[in-house]
């Protein structure tokens, strides 16, 4: 009777698991069902072993049944709650399952760093033939474990994030691949150092040119907590899985408008989860990941051992693939042959074969191969989300912009990488023979030092100044509001400084506050905000901006229901097609490339048109040997009616600034008003030098957030500039009415020598 009681044991499970899918018992008579067990266990002594294993059968029958309907019409949110579930495998499943071998590193259970990240250096054997070779990795997940509620639900917070980019780079040292698996429905939002935003955007910054190759396999996939450890060469995805900018409750609670305390309708919450498109297929479909790894019906388990082996098989081939294109299109057409010989298609369907190992491939990478790597990973994310923006461009027009990229890339190239550099050549001779005195060897000189200054064309001012030599009266002497006054100067009528209670501040009249007051308290100093005009108009010499890229606009890739009428209607009010402005621009005749994120534009949220605009502004600083400029006036995140679309930006935004830092450009960012979430968590969180308007706003999560995920309230200067500061998530405050000078000095003594005024 032992083992009936087992088989009754295994339906209880398995109904108790629809009612976790299904969230609830209602479906499909599963109330029933448990009824029936619940009986079944009160008589289990009535029965005969005949008779009760017959009753058994039925209900292993009738769940069998409800299973298999359940799988036929799975729906996204059903596929949320089945990665949710504690009978899903988790990381330590798979480090059990999946490699021969493993050690933790940096700490176990709750003796850890942060028990939601484990990292674990791990041995994988390779069978060929006879031969068995073993092949080292780094695997770095996150772990929901089973229930352990210090794990946090795999909610990684900055420091777990933290070790996971540490051993990355001790993978990188020792020059074996990366294995990352995603089990997250989001980071944890906490700005203590080093901060949850800064963070993220430290590990993309490091992993965009890590030189081993990186695959990652997502299970639960949540925004800026999944971005930390997923940027990689190969991308995977569970069958059952789901990757999204937003958990569907989250966005069901934004679309809702959802008071707290409050929860969103179940029918809502189904709906944000279809509109998002989070499952593997559609993620497929859209271009954000490579394959996906099927799993048995409604998901594999912890004890779904051949599920483990296909996964084991799935890991090894991407890795392979991988490591094959870096070497030789010849060599990864032969890998794909022999795959198909050694019978890939019959090891699919039947993973308890071993064809699949019968091929040796070595991880080991040279020089050359690392730079392949390197090259194949920036295109392959610069090529993501490319139709998801709109682009009025003509075809003619794209003609005259790819010629003109191609003539200024050799005419660049020409000047500062060639004349110029044989420029300095020069000017060390002469520098050194001119300290002998020879009045006679400077006659000879000067027609050739001035040759040298026509043909690069030393920047030089209206005065005949270079910019190292511009006026500092000049900057100085700045006064705001010659060229353009805010439209908030015409109200008559007085405002109250928020710190008039504890300061001691008098009323402002309006016009005299947006006027020669530039928005500011004269008291306190606190900022009010102004619109992105003004700054257009008061923070750049005049008449020097010259936009680029303006006909790239917002789109709807996801065929969301309310975005496409949201998108005309701001389309229509701002005469903008898209939250961000990128521009080319001077500063007391330093010439700089600018990306503005403004309010205005739904809030400056960031999806593919704004990743597209800001990635071709770093190719075009990169190519003219100019400064960067990202000022955010404002930015509320990834916007969320674009899914994964948006999230992509993250890494692929990051992958193009660290591609300019390289190069020996200057990436400034300043933020201003409020700047939050993704884009602070990569692509402006990973600049050296951060500086913010005094009295913005600065995180990764608002409040509410906040509190939903950690329980506790947080004060009101939680994301003030001043506490960014100490945490060491920027490096300065600046005062609106010193913008322009203080950024000024930033051109001029930060950055490398690449800078063309340099």
């Amino acid at each position: 009777m032992e083992h009936i009681r087992k088989r009754l044991a295994k339906c209880e499970e398995g109904i108790r698991y629809l009612c976790q899918i299904k969230e609830g018992c209602e479906w499909g008579n599963l109330s029933g069902l448990l009824a029936k067990l619940d009986e079944l266990k009160a008589s289990f002594y009535d029965y005969s072993e005949e008779g009760f294993s017959d009753e058994v059968s039925q209900i292993e029958e009738a769940v069998a049944f409800l299973a298999e309907r359940c799988q036929e019409e799975i729906s996204p949110m059903d596929r949320v709650r089945i990665v949710r579930s504690p009978l899903r495998f988790s990381l330590k499943d798979i480090l059990e399952n999946v490699y021969e071998d493993y050690t933790e590193l940096g700490g176990e259970g709750e003796a850890n760093i942060d028990p939601a990240m484990v990292v674990a250096k791990a041995n994988i054997l390779r069978r060929v033939k006879n031969r068995v070779f073993t092949q080292q990795v780094m695997v770095i997940g996150h772990e929901k474990g089973h229930g352990e509620e210090f794990r946090n639900g795999g909610s990684t917070k900055p420091w777990g994030n933290e070790k996971a980019l540490r051993f990355m780079q001790v993978a990188e040292t020792e020059g074996i691949p990366i294995h990352s698996y995603i089990f997250t429905p989001g980071a944890y939002p906490v700005e203590e150092y080093p901060g949850a935003a800064q963070q993220i955007a430290r590990n993309l910054y490091a992993m965009a040119k890590l030189r081993v190759p990186i695959v990652s396999i997502i299970s639960e996939g949540g925004s800026g907590g999944a971005e930390a450890i997923g940027l990689a060469d190969f991308r995977l995805m569970f069958s059952h899985g789901y990757y999204s900018v937003i958990s569907p409750e989250g966005a069901a609670a934004i679309e809702g408008r959802v008071g707290e305390g409050q929860k969103a309708p179940k029918e809502l919450i189904e709906q944000c989860a279809e509109h998002l498109k989070i499952t593997a297929q559609d993620n497929l479909d859209l271009g954000t990941i490579d394959r996906i790894v099927e799993e048995p019906p409604l998901g594999a388990k912890h004890d779904d051992f051949a599920f483990f082996k296909r996964l084991r098989f799935e890991m090894m081939r991407a890795t392979d693939e991988v490591v094959l294109k870096t070497k030789s299109l010849r060599a990864f057409r032969a890998y794909e042959l022999k795959l198909k010989k050694a019978g890939d298609d019959e090891a699919l369907v039947n993973p308890d074969q071993d064809t699949n190992l019968h091929i040796d491939i070595s991880w080991e990478m040279n020089d050359d191969e690392q730079k392949r790597l390197l090259a194949l990973r920036a295109k392959k994310y610069r090529a993501m989300a490319a139709k998801a923006y709109l682009n009025d461009t003509t075809r003619f027009g794209e003609f005259c912009k790819k010629t003109s990229t191609r003539v200024a890339k050799v005419y660049y190239t020409v000047v500062y990488d060639i004349l110029k550099r044989q420029q300095k050549q020069v000017e060390k001779v002469i520098k050194e023979v001119s300290g002998e005195g020879s009045s006679f060897v400077k006659r000879l000189s000067s027609p050739f030092t001035a040759a040298y200054d026509f043909i690069i064309h030393k920047p030089e001012g209206r005065s005949g100044k270079t910019p190292a030599a511009a006026s500092r009266q000049e900057a100085l002497a700045l006064e705001f509001g010659d060229t353009y006054t805010s439209p908030l100067a015409n109200e008559d009528r007085t405002v109250t400084c928020p710190n008039s209670a504890t300061r001691g501040c008098k009323d402002l009249w309006v016009p005299d506050l947006y006027g020669e007051f530039c928005g500011v308290c004269e008291n306190c100093g606190h900022h009010f905000p102004l619109e992105y005009q003004w700054y257009l108009n008061n923070l750049f010499d005049r008449d020097s901006i010259r936009e680029f890229n303006a006909k790239i606009g917002a789109s709807n890739p996801l065929n969301h229901p309310v975005l496409r009428q949201k998108l005309q209607n701001v389309k229509n009010e701002t005469k903008r097609h898209s939250a961000i402005i990128t521009f080319q621009a001077r500063l007391l005749e330093v010439e700089l490339v600018v990306a503005m994120l403004y309010s205005d534009f739904r809030n400056g949220t960031v999806g593919a048109a704004e990743g597209e605009k800001f990635v071709q502004a770093c190719e075009l600083a990169k190519l003219q040997r100019k400064p960067l400029l990202a000022y955010v006036h404002t930015t509320g995140g990834i916007r969320i009616q674009e899914g994964t679309m948006g999230v992509i930006q993250m890494p692929k935004c990051t992958l193009a600034v660290r591609d300019y830092v390289d190069a020996g450009g200057l990436y400034i960012v300043v933020y201003d008003n409020n700047s939050y979430a993704g884009p602070v968590a990569s692509f402006l969180g990973c600049s050296h030098y951060q500086f913010a308007i005094r009295s913005s706003r600065i995180g990764f999560a608002g409040y509410r957030v906040i509190r939903d995920t950690t329980g506790q309230d947080i004060p009101p200067d939680y994301h003030s500039a001043r506490n960014a500061l100490k945490r060491g998530h920027i490096h300065g405050i600046w005062d609106r009415r010193e913008f322009r000078r203080n950024l000024h000095q930033a051109l001029m003594t930060m950055g490398g020598r690449n800078l063309y005024y340099r």
